[in-house]
């Protein structure tokens, strides 16, 4: 008689987890194959509906309201009645419903509204699916990393199909990123079931906006990182609002491709950071995250006056930097002050600052500057001053660098984390 073996339980959890490191770098892949696919162009197709500086900034605008209201959504709503994974397939199918909607708009009136209806609809995937991530990975500290670089994986995928479709100035993006949103939705249902963490609890509204956290503005350290942190999205949304008016004056084909290699430096700067915190601590690696935003813009403004194509490259090629050693760190850095009961409240209050609030100025600001600067002749298909528009953001980067070495201060009480 052949004896009756036990299946190998720990052979099945692994296979289990593979399956679904699988199934959230798919969902992290479309997630962001959807904002690259229309966003870094926004501004070269509004363009083409004669849109001002001042409007495109505005409609860039359009997500901080997204990320402004998102925290209702998840907390008011998802954390407390529904389970994620369905939460993600509405929010999904009517986000694109939204964007096939958008191209029958033409005017600013009723372009900007439904923007912002669609933000608000698509932001709170973002928390939402970090969150599932974080609660059925076996090991998320090792594993939510490797499954995060598919979300640059997706937005490079995005920017080259945009490009080879010849989609940058065209409606066939948001065609592109409504029936790519359908397909999220639909594949989110295939995620783990996530029921909500707080049914039937009485959650306090300060609680869901993360207002708790206020408290750690008391630390001089942590409100001074809390200030240039909201300073530096001023000059940051620069790069978003103008960066597609400007290559498609400069008449640059495939841009949404080209643009794409900030993501690949993206995954490299982010694989070096780990290191660069363990040796050079916060203050050092934030410090180089800033003045990466301020040789961006002054290479981008001499490109202006010269010819820049190497220095636009260069300019893209530094968004790793940019982004790592800035934001990322700063969350990690969010992560370390505060305490085990008010962490998800600290991040929230930073995304609401950063995405919400900064990103409202930022993009208002950028699209002003860039009305400001528009040349009363044009020279040929160049009509604004853009070595004058790049330098704006350039220099404001300068104030904030220099404000964040005087007053910040490393922390001492423990090492930056790894992971």
């Amino acid at each position: 008689m052949i004896p009756r073996t036990t299946p190998d339980r720990t052979s099945t959890n692994t296979a289990m987890q593979t399956q679904l490191k699988f199934k959230l770098s798919t969902f992290m892949f479309l997630q962001y194959f959807i904002w690259s696919s229309w966003y870094m162009t926004l501004g070269a197709y509004l363009g083409t509906l004669n849109f001002t500086g001042t409007e495109i900034g505005a409609s860039y605008g359009a997500f901080a309201w997204g990320a402004i209201l998102s925290p209702f959504i998840v907390g008011l709503i998802a954390d407390r009645f529904f389970a994620s994974e369905k939460i993600i397939a509405v929010l999904g199918i009517a986000g694109g419903l939204v964007m096939l909607y958008i191209p029958q708009l033409k005017t600013f009136g009723s372009v900007y509204p439904t923007l912002i209806l669609y933000c608000t609809l698509y932001a709170p995937t973002l928390a939402l699916g970090n969150s599932i991530s974080m609660t059925h990975l076996a090991d998320a500290k090792k594993d939510f990393p490797f499954v995060k670089i598919f979300s640059a994986v997706g937005w490079i995928a995005g920017g080259v199909v945009l490009s080879q479709l010849k989609g940058e100035q065209s409606a066939l993006q948001y065609y592109l990123a409504g029936g790519t949103s359908m397909v999220f939705g639909l594949f989110a249902l295939t995620l783990p079931h996530t029921p909500p963490k707080k049914k039937g609890q009485n959650v306090p509204l300060s609680e869901v906006l993360g207002l708790d956290a206020l408290a750690l503005l008391k630390k001089p350290t942590f409100a001074i990182f809390i200030l240039c942190m909201f300073l530096i999205c001023i000059p940051l949304y620069f790069y978003f609002v103008n960066m597609g008016t400007y290559l498609t004056q400069l008449k640059w084909e495939d841009m949404a491709q080209k643009m794409t290699l900030a993501q690949v430096s993206d995954i490299v700067f982010l694989v070096l950071l780990p290191l660069m915190l363990k040796k050079l601590g916060y203050k050092k690696t934030i410090f180089l995250g800033i003045l990466a935003w301020a040789a961006r813009y002054f290479m981008l403004s001499s490109s202006a006056s010269s010819t820049g194509t190497v220095l636009i490259f260069g300019a893209i090629l530094l968004h790793g930097i940019c982004y790592d050693f800035l934001f990322i760190a700063g969350q990690l850095y969010v992560d370390d002050e505060a305490n085990e009961r008010m962490r998800g409240a600290a991040q929230g209050l930073i995304a609401i600052i950063l995405w919400g609030f900064g990103s409202l100025v930022g993009t208002y600001l950028a699209g002003r500057v860039m009305d400001m600067h528009k040349l009363t002749t044009p020279k040929g298909d160049i009509t604004h001053d853009w070595a004058a528009i790049w330098s704006t953001p350039a220099w404001i980067a300068v104030v904030v660098l220099v404000l964040f070495m005087i007053f910040f201060r490393e922390p001492m009480k423990s090492t930056p984390k790894q992971g």
